[in-house]
C-alpha cells in the first residue's frame, strides 16, 4: 500500500508553508488560478482577490497549527469555495434586508407620523398662502376639491392651458419649499 505524502513534500518540496519562503512560493503558484476560480463564482473581480487574500492570510496566521488532511493545493480551492459560497450569502441576507426595508412603510410609528402630518399640514398651509392667488385658487380646486383641469376652467371662466401651466407652477413651488417632507407630501397629496 503506497503511503499518501503531503503535497508539500511529493510536488513541490518548496511549498512548506511554515516558512515564509515557502509560503511566498505557494501565494505566487495558486493566486491566479484560485483568483480565477472566486471570480466565476461571485462575478465581482474585488471581492474575489479579497476572498483569495481572506485564504492566504488565515493560511499564514495558522500556519502552525493549520492540519492539511489533502494537498495543499486542495486545501487552497476548498478555502476558496467556502469563501466565496459566505460571499454570496452574505449578498443574499444584504439584499433580502434592502428589499424589506423598501418594502416597509416609512410611517410606522403613530407618534412620528402625526408630528409629520401636522408639521406638513402647517407647512402646506404657509406654503400655499405664498403662492399667487390664481395659482392657489387652481391648486386648491384640483387637490382639496378634487375638480378636474376641464372642470376648474369652467369654474374660473380661464383656459385649459392656464389651468394646467398654473397647476404646473404650484407643483414646481411645492415640491421645492417642502422637499425635506416630499416623501410625505407624495404619498398625500399625489404631487408627481
Amino acid at each position: 500500500m503506497q503511503r499518501l505524502i503531503p503535497y508539500s513534500v511529493k510536488e513541490h518540496p518548496i511549498e512548506d508553508i511554515s516558512s515564509e519562503t515557502g509560503f511566498e512560493q505557494a501565494y505566487k503558484t495558486h493566486f491566479r488560478p484560485l483568483y480565477a476560480y472566486a471570480r466565476t463564482m461571485v462575478r465581482d473581480s474585488d471581492a474575489a482577490e479579497e476572498i483569495v487574500q481572506q485564504v492566504f492570510f488565515r493560511l499564514w496566521e495558522k500556519r502552525e497549527a493549520v492540519d492539511i488532511k489533502e494537498t495543499l493545493k486542495a486545501y487552497l480551492y476548498r478555502s476558496v469555495f467556502h469563501g466565496s459560497m459566505n460571499y454570496l450569502k452574505h449578498l443574499k441576507v444584504k439584499e433580502t434586508h434592502a428589499r424589506q426595508v423598501m418594502n416597509e412603510t416609512p410611517y410606522e410609528n403613530p407618534v412620528l407620523q402625526n408630528l409629520e402630518a401636522g408639521e406638513l399640514e402647517k407647512r402646506l398651509s404657509r406654503v400655499l398662502a405664498e403662492l399667487p392667488e390664481k395659482c392657489r385658487t387652481v391648486f386648491q380646486l384640483c387637490r382639496f376639491e378634487e375638480l378636474k383641469y376641464k372642470e376648474v376652467a369652467e369654474q374660473l371662466n380661464l383656459p385649459l392651458k392656464t389651468v394646467e401651466n398654473e397647476m404646473g407652477k404650484a407643483l414646481r413651488l411645492l415640491r421645492l419649499s417642502l422637499a425635506d417632507l416630499l416623501p410625505l407630501v407624495l404619498l398625500t397629496f399625489h404631487l408627481l
